[in-house]
């Protein structure tokens, strides 16, 4: 049987989760539902980011120790995330003892293979992205994801990671599989940056300076970079080295993450792999920044959205179905209730819902009689997995929604209301039967239901599928 795997970047936990963390969750569970679809072996791992500086930061103006500040959010992702039907196979944490445990053994090996040396950091360093950088990765003297924050000098003993060794390896793999970082626009990027020349990565923080993170194993005065750590968890959360589950699904066919996360995903965590002889993931798949009002969405900002109290107005479904029709994959978009509303009445309650009704009600007093489904050749089926591989899925929801226009046209042309054509309620039943496997990846909750009203020995219209907000 095919596998998938599919990973998110993991949230920090320095505060409770966003909307911004959402949409990138839900895509990755679309992509793990469509794969489902496909009779495919999948697993979907996604999960929290539990140390470092900011987590510690936070702790202590909560007054609370790091590990009881992050016991203490960790589940409210895992609770988001649930409450918008992402269905994730393993929720990992970076505190994790599995992991924590796993993380020193590949430092230890990294370090035999001559890959980690003693030296002395001097630089910058910004708290929010928890990340080295150089002047140039400023504007205005600030870091550009992070322009409320102050950027920080830094000035202490470390151990590197010999980054720079892989530069060529590196560029070999971009050029090779140009598919390995998505959308293209973000590839030229990190080409253009590694070609400026990479420098060997500080993989520790002394304690006396910030002990919150795990323990260096060849170095008791140190704790491992964040970052470093963190990485980690895409092999870790499936039991790397030796585990059957490793050996089955990696490497990673699409690993899900911010563009403030590329660099890092990019670039060291596939060096890393280098070192090891482990093959990266197959496709690096980064999204864009969702903005609120046309500023982006962030805790540091303080105009982050909650999905909890999205999903209470709402619906999962219908907040799952905007993001994904909504925006353009790979660019940033901007989350509009208007739109969202708009979204919701014009196309789930107006074509679906009012396919569904109709059909439903034409079936439950007239019943259906088996017959050829003619209907469905004018589903653009290959279409719809041609944009689903190219991750372009507000396109494959418009090619459905395409379909679903056909069917209503379908009952409007052919009146079954005055015909009492059971053959054609047959194909308008079998019709819907395969739009709801379409879009159970996207709003499994009505799919569902849908399925089970028109699989019924007897199908009746039921309640209304979508009332209008």
């Amino acid at each position: 049987m095919k596998k998938f795997y599919v990973t998110t970047a993991i949230d920090y936990v320095n505060s409770e989760p966003h909307i911004g963390h959402a949409y990138q969750k839900i895509i990755a569970d679309v992509l793990a539902r469509w794969h489902k679809n496909k009779g495919e072996d999948v697993f979907f791992l996604t999960g929290t980011d539990e140390h470092g500086q900011k987590v510690a930061n936070s702790a202590k103006e909560k007054g609370k120790s790091p590990k009881a500040f992050v016991d203490g959010l960790a589940p409210k992702f895992e609770k988001a995330w649930n409450l918008l039907d992402v269905g994730f196979d393993r929720f990992i944490r970076t505190t994790d003892k599995d992991h924590e445990e796993k993380v020193k053994e590949f430092v230890d090996l990294v370090n035999k293979k001559g890959d980690i040396y003693k030296g002395e950091y001097k630089g910058l360093y910004c708290e929010g992205c928890e990340a080295y950088i150089t002047e140039k990765d400023l504007v205005d003297g600030k870091c550009k994801f992070h322009p409320n924050k102050e950027v920080k000098e830094l000035s202490e003993e470390a151990y590197f990671f010999r980054l720079s060794k892989y530069e060529k390896k590196l560029l070999e793999l971009y050029d090779k599989h140009p598919e390995y970082i998505l959308p293209s626009f973000r590839r030229k990027e990190i080409i253009n940056r590694v070609k400026e020349g990479l420098r060997d990565l500080n993989m520790t923080r002394l304690k006396e300076s910030m002990d919150w993170g795990i323990d260096f194993p060849l170095d008791d005065k140190n704790v491992i970079y964040v970052w470093f750590e963190a990485l980690l968890n895409y092999i870790t959360g499936i039991g790397w080295p030796d585990d059957k589950k490793f050996k089955k699904f990696w490497p990673a066919d699409v690993e899900l993450l911010g563009i403030d996360n590329g660099w890092f995903h990019c670039v060291i965590w596939p060096a890393m792999l280098m070192s090891l002889g482990i093959k990266p993931a197959k496709t690096i798949l980064i999204n864009g920044f969702l903005t609120f009002n046309g500023q982006k969405i962030s805790k540091s900002l303080g105009n982050s959205i909650s999905p909890n109290e999205l999903v209470k107005k709402y619906g999962a479904d219908t907040i799952r179905y905007y993001v994904c029709r909504n925006f353009v994959f790979g660019q940033d978009g901007d989350f509009s209730e208007k739109e969202l509303v708009s979204r919701y009445n014009n196309e789930l309650a107006d074509k679906l819902g009012n396919l569904v009704s109709r059909v439903a009600g034409l079936i439950e007093r007239n019943g259906v009689e088996r017959c050829e489904v003619k209907l469905l050749k004018k589903l653009k089926e290959k279409e719809i997995d041609k944009k689903m591989e190219s991750f372009e899925f507000d396109k494959a929801l418009n090619e459905i929604f395409a379909f679903i226009d056909v069917c209503n046209e379908y009952v409007q042309n052919k009146k079954p209301w005055e015909t009492k054509d059971k053959k054609i309620l047959y194909e308008l039943k079998e019709s819907i039967l395969k739009i709801s496997e379409l879009l159970w990846p996207f709003i499994p909750s009505s799919a569902e239901k849908i399925k089970k009203q028109f699989s019924a020995k007897k199908i009746v219209k039921g309640e209304v599928l979508f009332r209008k907000i």
